[in-house]
């Protein structure tokens, strides 16, 4: 990993975050190194969302080269749902499977704009692959596939319904 320049962090760590801003800043300010590769989502989910994208990836500043992947379950499910198959049961589907094919789009190279903060600029970066994928935009992390909602999150939900209704 060293020689291919990856940034490794602790994400619970604040000093870590920081660090890593920093050290993405400096990486992107050089001209001669390539472009970092990164998935805002922090997870995978079931091939017909894109879910809330990390803010870190859109603070930094730079330009955002999006691509959209999207799997072709005809042939075999990347998709492995952890709290259904067990990892050696999902390597095993996986290997046994005619093929793993996806559909990768290069969408234009995206800057946030000046009045625009990270959160919506993710938003804005998020609703662009997801039309290109023809997938929904959910408004929360990959962390409901394994935590309870927060209440606050169910409260602000409820108010929103009732101003429809």
């Amino acid at each position: 990993m060293q020689t291919t320049q990856h940034v490794l962090f602790e994400r619970s760590e604040m000093k870590d975050r920081h660090l890593v801003r920093k050290k993405i800043r400096e990486h992107i300010a050089d001209k001669a190194k390539l472009p970092i590769l990164i998935f805002p989502e922090g997870t995978c989910i079931n091939n017909t969302s894109v879910m809330m994208f990390k803010k870190g990836s859109f603070e930094v500043g730079g330009t955002i080269h999006p691509v959209a992947i999207k799997y072709d379950p005809r042939f075999g499910d990347a998709f492995w749902n952890s709290t259904k198959y067990s990892m050696m049961t999902y390597i095993f589907n996986v290997m046994t499977s005619w093929a793993i094919v996806c559909n990768v789009w290069y969408l234009p190279p995206m800057v946030k704009e000046e009045e625009e903060d990270a959160v919506h600029f993710a938003n804005r970066v998020k609703a662009v692959i997801a039309a290109q994928g023809g997938m929904s935009v959910l408004p929360w992390d990959g962390g409901l596939k394994r935590k309870k909602v927060k209440e606050s999150f169910k409260e602000e939900q409820q108010k929103k319904y009732c101003q429809i209704v």
